[in-house]
């Protein structure tokens, strides 16, 4: 209880003077990201030709107008460094296992299982340090018995995974990078025998993606996460998901290569020219510190052609929301945007620090590439989005009635995710542990009445997940989805959210059942370009269906952003409205549903929302000279959020400075609208397999 002041927890109130919680390897004589990079070989693995099991491949029929597939592209397994620290042993065949709708255990003894099984899944452990802590938590390996190991070594055994472990972990945690990574500058680690760790584990999680991926009906990527960050704690992290697995690299590119993304760039076009084709996915921008979508590049200086086009060739899409927070707007940027304050997490990424809005958030990003674009730059952040959960225990914990968290054994309980508050007893026990130096001020936090654990989690969110529409559930059909960024993100729920835009759309067919096929037809989907037709003003074809085990829905939304005069703008327009509901013209909103929420039990209103939304939209304050991204975001009626669920189980009143309810919802990647004499710095062709007259005009290059 004491040590919970920690890296993934953080504690007390803090200003942006506050050192960082993060393990320092300053007592190896360097800064925590030392200025030398580990050289990494262009080995590669080969694997042989797959036979599909005997089953398998047997699903449905390609769709021509394609279907919706839900999955999570970000998932850690106990060969990630933290996750086993945190107690997790579930392996990446766990992962798949869960995904698959089986019920796995959970660190801290439980069974956690899926309210249906997903579509897809990627394991993503992180690169730095690959399978290093498992290796140093057996006492059967060589590396195991260096002195560095120690603090790792049997951390996970049966009889040490209760409560009282925490402080060992915490400290395991702070220590045995540093001394790692020391070891390894110094030549007291020999830097082979760690790279054979990581090349075992790397083949082991090849191995079970190549497992359980089963075409047509499940499918598995191969994947990690290059986890950097810039010098004042902004989270620059990325999911690296490959495309197929006939050729890989022998060692995945980490933070050790380098610390500059860039770096990361070079390294996947050196890939895609050796036939190995992958894309990298920035995650958690609202932790970055305005650092993930900053207007010039790592060396300061200001963004070039080459450097968007390289940008956007290997990082065509953004992980808009998961476990630690939401990235798509914050309140400073978006004023008048009622919907702005969803799941904000506003700190620097594991630390306490506080995240500068500018930079950090989807919307400001879309907007700032226009303005990039008003002065002739490639814009860079021209991205798709999509959701994911950064689960650290192998199960993405997507449901606000059943949270489990992310690290383990240390937010395994509500009182430890800080929704519960600390008996007398505790709270007193505390207290005197403060007072005389055994534990660090701040430990409690004192809301109302209560007091609570000090922790960053109460800003922690049920997790995201990731959509695709794609003719059939394989890893090239999903993998060109992404591409091609028809994608979206979901706060957690199956909402399906279509979105098309065009000039020839025919109403009397929209009302058809071939409204599918005519919109791809004769206009764009999601992800794309929409180049000018005269003065014409496009029509917006949205709608979204709801998630049967979900709320109905309350009110479509398209959010836009433009540029006049090199200055951009925002505005959201509610366009179609639940319960027969007519959008205000003057405020552009939707009249109240009347939807509630008893928190007493957290039933909410089942008899207004809708099962599905559909609108044919005109922006009114359409300019044909301006360009300008839009983009759908729909609103389900409120219910509870995880918080309340925590507290009404424990039969205590909700924490009063938490949201009691939110409302889940989901985002469409956008659609940009050329003004005439404008055109993409690149284009990609429909590729094969497009419905046939597919217009699909995108910056992203090959």
């Amino acid at each position: 209880m004491l040590l919970l002041c920690s890296l993934p927890l953080g504690c007390g109130k803090d200003t942006s003077d506050n050192e960082d919680p993060l393990p320092s390897f300053e007592n190896a004589g360097r800064r925590r990201f030392p200025d030398e990079s580990f050289a990494i070989g262009d080995e590669v693995v080969e694997l042989p030709a797959r036979q599909e099991p005997s089953g398998t491949g047997q699903g449905p029929r390609p769709n021509p107008v394609r279907n919706a597939y839900f999955g999570d592209l970000h998932v850690h397994t106990t060969y990630s460094f933290d996750a086993y620290a945190f107690g997790t042993t579930a392996t990446p065949q766990d992962a798949y296992r869960y995904a698959l709708g089986e019920a796995i255990q959970h660190p801290a003894g439980f069974d956690v299982e899926l309210r249906e099984p997903l579509d897809f899944y990627a394991v993503t452990d992180h690169a730095m340090f690959l399978g290093l802590a498992a290796a140093a938590g057996d006492s059967a390996t060589e590396f195991s018995k260096l002195p560095s190991s120690e603090p790792m070594r049997d951390i996970n055994a049966p009889d040490n995974m209760g409560f009282l472990s925490i402080g060992q972990r915490l400290r395991a945690f702070a220590t045995f990078i540093p001394q790692t990574l020391s070891g390894l500058l110094d030549g007291s680690i020999d830097a082979e025998s760690t790279t054979a760790i990581t090349k075992s584990a790397w083949r082991e999680i090849i191995d079970a993606a190549e497992e359980f991926n089963d075409p047509g009906r499940f499918t598995t990527f191969v994947a990690y996460e290059y986890t950097s960050s810039s010098d004042d704690s902004g989270n620059l992290h990325r999911n690296v998901v490959f495309k197929d697995s006939r050729r890989l690299p022998a060692v995945p590119f980490s933070r050790f290569h380098s610390q500059n993304p860039e770096g990361l760039w070079d390294w996947m076009d050196g890939l895609r020219a050796a036939g190995i084709e992958s894309l990298a996915i920035p995650h958690n921008s609202n932790g970055s510190n305005g650092q993930m979508f900053k207007l010039v590049d790592w060396a300061g200086d200001p963004m070039d052609d080459a450097y968007a086009v390289r940008r956007l060739r290997n990082e065509p899409i953004v992980e808009v929301t998961q476990v630690k927070g939401t990235s798509e707007t914050h309140p400073s940027l978006s004023d008048n945007d009622e919907w702005a304050e969803f799941e904000i997490m506003p700190f620097r990424v594991a630390t306490t620090k506080p995240s500068e809005p500018q930079g950090s958030y989807v919307r400001d990003a879309l907007r700032r590439g226009l303005a990039l674009e008003s002065k002739g730059v490639t814009n860079p952040y021209k991205f798709g989005l999509i959701g994911s959960s950064d689960t650290h225990t192998g199960a993405a914990s997507e449901d606000e009635a059943n949270f489990f968290c992310k690290v383990g054994i240390l937010d395994s309980t509500p009182l430890l995710r800080g929704s519960v508050p600390l008996s007398t007893w505790q709270s007193l026990a505390i207290g005197a542990a403060e007072l005389f130096g055994l534990a660090p001020a701040g430990t409690r936090t004192e809301v109302g009445d209560r007091n609570y654990i000090s922790t960053v989690t109460p800003t922690f969110g049920a997790a995201g997940l990731a959509a695709v529409w794609a003719e059939e559930n394989t890893r090239e059909s999903l993998y060109r989805a992404l591409r091609r960024k028809e994608a979206f993100a979901t706060s957690g729920n199956r909402i399906r959210v279509r979105f098309f835009a065009g000039f020839g759309f025919d109403r009397a067919k929209l009302d058809s059942p071939e409204a599918v096929a005519h919109a791809y037809r004769t206009g764009v989907s999601m992800g794309s370009d929409l180049a000018a037709r005269g003065q014409q003003a496009p029509h917006f074809l949205a709608w979204a269906t709801r998630d049967p085990k979900g709320a109905p829905l309350q009110r479509l939304q398209i959010v836009k952003g433009w540029e006049n005069g090199g200055e951009t703008y925002e505005k959201v327009f509610d366009a179609a409205c639940s319960d027969g509901g007519q959008v205000d013209p003057a405020s552009h909103r939707c009249p109240d549903n009347g939807a509630t929420v008893d928190l007493s039990d957290c039933s909410y209103s089942q008899n207004v929302g809708a099962s599905q939304l559909q609108t044919l939209w005109t922006d009114p304050e359409f300019d044909p000279s301006q360009r300008a991204f839009y983009y759908v975001r729909v609103l389900e009626n409120p219910t509870c959020r995880w918080s309340t669920w925590d507290a009404l189980r424990a039969g205590v009143e909700p924490r009063s400075d938490l949201a009691k309810t939110l409302q889940e919802r989901a985002w469409s990647s956008p659609i940009w609208y050329i003004p005439q004499g404008d055109s993409p710095a690149d284009t990609v062709e429909p590729q094969s397999g497009e419905p046939a007259g597919a217009e699909i005009v995108s910056s992203a290059p090959r």
